[in-house]
């Protein structure tokens, strides 16, 4: 008996799959065309009942109004009130609030806007007084000229920020850009940034002493410095961050970040993780610092950067377990619409204080630059299964796509794709090059006291 309702059960699950798939497949072959003008729709977050709404303090967020409305006591008895009755979770209906002040993100609170993903906005055509209208959007008008003054959100313990549009409608949008203090300040453990667009701050989100910090699907157009991470003692996670620069590429605004800014800045950080992250038009890409707690180690998966005038990364200092980069994309050049400079472009630039290891796995390198990599200090870095497509672009006097200068050097299983010198090893340097792919015949130029062991490459000729 039990066989038998089992056969029945599983026949009619059966028919009605069979079914389903029928009725699918005729819709299908009736429409086969999609329909014209169809367009997805924006995701929006709702709060649920359990919100406090900040507007219900008073808080004003028209985007058509006159004058200025300081936000900055509503936000903040909002969110103390919250916190207060145990809710901790506080919601910013779509508007444009003017802030005259700074306001804290109390433990465990957290203060929600209405996009349910990472909002953009591309405002380089738009008039200088016009600023985003759609969504949540905090406007900060306090500090202007003051990049040490109190950050304008701070962020305490396990507190979230999420959903809203970070915008400074006071900030030059085509002469030189003036200073601001940080957007963000996450100052303690298991602090969380997520879908925030930080459109056009001097310095964008600063995270000291934050342990277990996550920064993700984080978007905009930091001027100065886009993220500080520091003291942190603690696995960090930064993921699927894009900074562009869409709110202005005139001049001369464009020039000071081309010259001055740095869109990753790492300072003491233990075993930091990186995910999926892009900048496009700074001075460095990825700046890699000693601070007075220390350096980092981390590991680095698919992060890229273009159009980095100076570095795609540079390495001032590491940690002993390393620097380990894999599936990067690189690029380090400079042209007269963006800039006019003498400045050599480099995509990996290791400096003489660097003395821990910096490893680039399966990562490619273009673009019109001096050469790849610059190498200095004591440690090693090695590129394996990496890709070199361009070098000696900028000044044509014969250099290598690596110029190992200090240290030691491994090169291994990689592509040399121009017909150029491929490595310059400098005397007193320690290097391995091995099972490499070259156009033409190899190019490996060594100082006779240098310590070189090389085989197993080959070329197109002999």
């Amino acid at each position: 008996l039990l066989q038998f309702l089992y056969f029945i059960g599983t026949t009619k699950m059966l028919k009605s799959c069979f079914l389903a798939l029928l009725l699918s497949t005729c819709a299908y072959g009736r429409r086969h065309t999609p329909f014209k003008g169809l367009s997805m729709p924006k995701k929006v977050f709702t709060p649920s009942s359990e919100y406090f709404l900040v507007t219900d303090y008073g808080a004003q967020g028209a985007c058509n109004g006159t004058g200025v409305f300081d936000n900055t006591a509503a936000f903040q008895n909002c969110i103390n009130d919250a916190k207060a009755h145990g809710a901790a979770k506080v919601y910013v209906p779509p508007g444009c609030y003017q802030f005259k002040g700074e306001f804290v993100l109390l433990p465990g609170v957290e203060l929600a806007g209405s996009y349910g993903y990472a909002p953009s906005h591309d405002m380089r055509q738009a008039s200088p007084d016009q600023q985003p209208t759609d969504g949540t959007v905090l406007l900060p008008l306090a500090n202007r000229g003051n990049d040490s003054a109190t950050p304008f959100i701070t962020m305490q313990l396990d507190s979230t920020l999420r959903g809203l549009v970070i915008y400074y409608p006071e900030q030059e949008k085509v002469n030189t850009p003036v200073p601001y203090p940080y957007s963000i300040y996450m100052m303690e453990a298991n602090t969380m940034v997520q879908d925030v667009e930080i459109l056009n701050p001097w310095n964008g989100i600063q995270a000291v002493q934050a342990h277990r910090h996550m920064i993700s699907r984080v978007q905009g157009a930091p001027i100065n410095i886009g993220v500080l991470i520091d003291s942190t003692y603690d696995i960090g996670r930064i993921e699927d961050v894009h900074f562009n620069p869409w709110f202005s590429n005139a001049h001369p605004f464009i020039e000071y970040q081309l010259t001055y800014g740095r869109a990753f800045v790492m300072g003491r950080s233990d075993w930091e993780y990186v995910f999926n992250t892009f900048a496009f038009g700074y001075a460095v890409g990825y700046h890699f610092v000693e601070t007075p707690t220390g350096t980092m180690n981390g590991n680095f998966l698919g992060i890229g950067a273009d159009l980095a005038i100076n570095a795609s990364v540079l390495v001032d200092a590491s940690q002993a377990p390393g620097l380990l980069i894999t599936n990067g994309e690189f690029t380090a050049f400079h042209s007269s619409q963006w800039i006019n400079t003498t400045q050599e472009s480099t995509q990996v630039v290791v400096s003489s204080t660097n003395t821990g290891p910096v490893k680039f796995v399966d990562s490619s390198f273009w673009g019109p630059s001096s050469q790849n990599a610059l190498l200095y200090g004591k440690g090693t870095t090695s590129f394996s299964s990496c890709q070199f497509v361009e070098w000696d672009e900028q000044k044509g006097d014969g250099r290598a796509a690596i110029q190992a200068r200090e240290g030691a050097l491994i090169v291994d299983s990689s592509v040399f794709v121009q017909n150029k010198t491929q490595v310059n090893v400098s005397a007193s340097v320690k290097a391995v090059i091995s099972s490499n792919v070259v156009t033409g015949r190899l190019r490996i130029v060594q100082d006779p006291s240098a310590n070189v062991a090389q085989g197993l490459n080959v070329g197109d000729e002999y």
